[in-house]
């Protein structure tokens, strides 16, 4: 019972008679401090009433608004972040958690790995999410966090679903690069990003739709030996353990990109025009290779976004902050892209 209304059935049972008995009180000799000790003690009731309520009031989460961070952000030392989790794994207690569905690990890879090499990385172990990324040269590209239960599967599925989305913004770009039709300096400035970013989206789509080499880490659960198994795989580069994550929905997870090999810092964003990415194997032989991605001129993440699968789990952080990835001191500052449409 709430206190409002306990208060209220108290006035409609209490009031009447505690009136009745103060006016028959109030005719006697002595009456004010009769009714002095009356009020003091109709006030007591009233008040102990309430705090009784109140202590038998359900007692909400308290952990609401408790995010877990794993991973690496801006201004992290790689190579240390590396030591410290393959620390952490060794370290690991074979019985955690007591609930025996096994320990949440971020599985970081070596290189972007097309989906259907996963199965060799991830295929024993329980799979929650992937993290995708385009690796154009020097160009800012999406970090997509894709939820997949099976693999390669999943990974497959969720990549169509970005590509459609990209075509969608290269398009949304195009137009919007057709409708500055002024020829100032900031007018052609503005409409050369514009065409920018239709590129770079249309190179992101051609990529995903063809199955590319993009996924470069993994969320997984599983039990502390056979984490330790995964993380001696060839094309692994660590597995960060966290027996502390009970809930995806309240994690942020930032692996760090492949190419990031020092420090985690923000680059350029200065690279040339995309050119098409290599497919997976048996893909469409229709794009030509790319050249490698230089070692510190790789291109600045832009926001994450989670791509929801109708067979995964709902419950998942949606709020990320990306990583960026290693450049040389000396590089220029650069701007993002127009923002994508909502």
């Amino acid at each position: 019972m709430r206190a409002g209304d306990l208060l209220r059935q108290l006035d409609q049972r209490l009031l009447p008679p505690l009136t009745r008995a103060v006016a028959r009180l109030g005719d006697r000799p002595g009456r004010s401090g009769v009714l002095t000790w009356a009020a003091v003690l109709s006030a007591a009731a009233v008040l102990g009433t309430a705090v009784w309520a109140a202590d038998e009031a359900p007692v909400g989460d308290r952990t609401v608004g408790e995010v877990t961070r794993v991973g690496v952000a801006d201004g992290d030392w790689v190579p240390g972040y590396l030591r410290s989790a393959a620390a952490d794994l060794a370290a690991l207690n074979p019985t955690a958690p007591a609930t025996g569905d096994g320990t949440y690990a971020l599985v970081v890879l070596d290189a972007y790995l097309p989906p259907q090499r996963l199965a060799a990385v991830l295929g024993d172990v329980s799979v929650s999410t992937v993290f995708g990324r385009v690796p154009l040269p020097g160009r800012q590209t999406e970090i997509v966090r894709m939820p997949a239960l099976r693999v390669p599967d999943d990974v497959v599925a969720q990549m169509a679903q970005v590509a459609a989305r990209k075509d969608g913004e290269a398009a949304d770009y195009r137009a919007r690069a057709a409708g500055v039709r002024g020829d100032s300096a900031a007018e052609r400035e503005l409409r050369q990003q514009y065409v920018t970013g239709a590129d770079v989206a249309s190179a992101e789509a051609a990529a995903y739709r063809g199955g590319c080499a993009c996924v470069y880490a993994a969320v997984v659960r599983a039990a502390p030996e056979v984490l330790r198994g995964v993380a001696a795989r060839p094309d692994v580069r660590a597995v960060d353990p966290a027996p502390e994550v009970y809930r995806l929905d309240r994690t942020v997870f930032t692996p760090p990109l492949p190419e990031q090999r020092d420090v985690v810092r923000p680059p350029a964003d200065t690279g040339p025009s995309p050119e098409p990415t290599p497919l997976a194997s048996g893909a469409s032989p229709s794009s030509t290779p790319r050249p490698p991605v230089p070692m510190g001129e790789s291109s600045e993440p832009a926001p994450l976004v989670t791509i929801p699968s109708p067979e995964s789990p709902s419950a998942e952080p949606t709020e990320v902050a990306p990583p960026g990835v290693t450049t040389s001191p000396d590089a220029p500052d650069a701007g993002l892209l127009p923002p994508s449409p909502s």
